[in-house]
């Protein structure tokens, strides 16, 4: 787990402005995810519109696992030296960067393996790691812009990384809306 315990806020760390923005997006989208499923019906969590098509349950899973796998990918970033010379390789910025996940397809956000066990498990797993990741972001005061990672996306800061956790999940809540507006969608 990262601490957040390097010190006091230096020109390094995150602006108050960035800090709000991505705490806020953490604690917003997690609130919209976890209301969207509130009282559904087994059948409806796992109805699907088409064969192909991902069910509810699917979309909660994916999302707790792309929020374990960003969130490591992170720390495992910020435990390496900072790459401040990577930081010319960003082509987005953070607005862009949001736009961008926001409009994905269901294909970039698609994970292969689950090691979940039901539903109850994925939301846990959700609620406990989102919980900790907005905690950390009100108190960090790590080098977040100068640690760089390579991505799907390209090179990202973990400043990014932090926003596209929170990308993902308002991807997911999107997909779950849409597929609760099918025609099919059981009714309990």
């Amino acid at each position: 787990m990262i601490t957040g315990l390097a010190g006091t806020i230096t020109s390094t760390s995150i602006t108050s402005k960035e800090r709000k923005l991505a705490a806020n997006y953490l604690r917003d989208t997690k609130i919209d995810l976890l209301k969207s499923i509130k009282g559904l019906s087994k059948s409806q969590l796992n109805f699907k519109p088409s064969g192909n098509r991902t069910s509810i349950k699917e979309c909660i899973y994916q999302a707790a696992a792309s929020e374990k796998n960003l969130w490591d990918l992170m720390q495992c970033t910020l435990m390496e030296p900072a790459n401040p010379e990577k930081r010319p390789e960003i082509k987005w910025s953070d607005e862009k960067l949001l736009e961008a996940a926001d409009n994905c397809t269901g294909k970039t956000f698609e994970v292969r393996k689950s090691s979940f066990k039901s539903i109850e498990d994925a939301l846990e797993s959700f609620k406990v790691t989102r919980a900790e990741h907005f905690k950390y972001m009100k108190g960090t005061t790590e080098d977040l812009r100068n640690h760089v990672a390579q991505t799907a996306y390209g090179w990202l800061d973990c400043y990014q990384l932090c926003l596209l956790i929170s990308s993902y999940s308002k991807h997911y809540l999107e997909l779950i809306e849409e597929i609760k507006t099918d025609p099919k969608f059981p009714s309990r």
